[in-house]
């Protein structure tokens, strides 16, 4: 049954320069908080770190849409978003997640602070044959 999974990280922006961690081959990889290089890889940490696991679309929508609402007042950049905005978001998420293309986005915040809010199609993922998280 294909189904979702929701992560999301926020931290120093610079943090993520430490990509060995980000990478499942090395030895920091699963007690790192950081968020991975390639956004399926997020079903290589463990299922707690999963913020969701959606079954639908829509809520994995309505996930997404979350996480941007809770770093709308911080972005460092504002006007820059708005050009994007999420309503555009959502409908290329949308879009991508209906073709089981995983979605990962991210913003800058004041303070050199970094978000990201990802949703990774599973059972199967189109990018890598891992396992889901809930039946490991």
């Amino acid at each position: 049954m294909h189904h979702f999974h929701c992560y999301s990280w926020t931290g120093q922006g610079d943090d993520q320069r430490r990509e060995g961690e980000r990478r499942p081959t090395s030895p920091a990889w699963s007690g790192s908080p950081l968020p991975p290089m390639r956004t399926c890889d997020w079903l290589l940490k463990p299922l707690t770190r999963a913020a969701a696991s959606p079954q639908r679309v829509e809520h994995a929508l309505s996930w997404l849409a979350e996480r941007y609402q809770e770093v709308v007042p911080t972005f460092l950049y504002p006007d820059c978003e708005a050009e994007v905005g999420l309503d555009f978001r959502l409908t290329i998420a949308r879009e991508s997640l209906v073709g089981g293309v995983d979605v990962q986005w991210g913003f800058w915040l004041q303070a050199g602070r970094f978000a990201t809010a990802g949703v990774v199609c599973c059972s199967p993922n189109r990018h890598a044959a891992h396992p889901c998280p809930a039946r490991r």
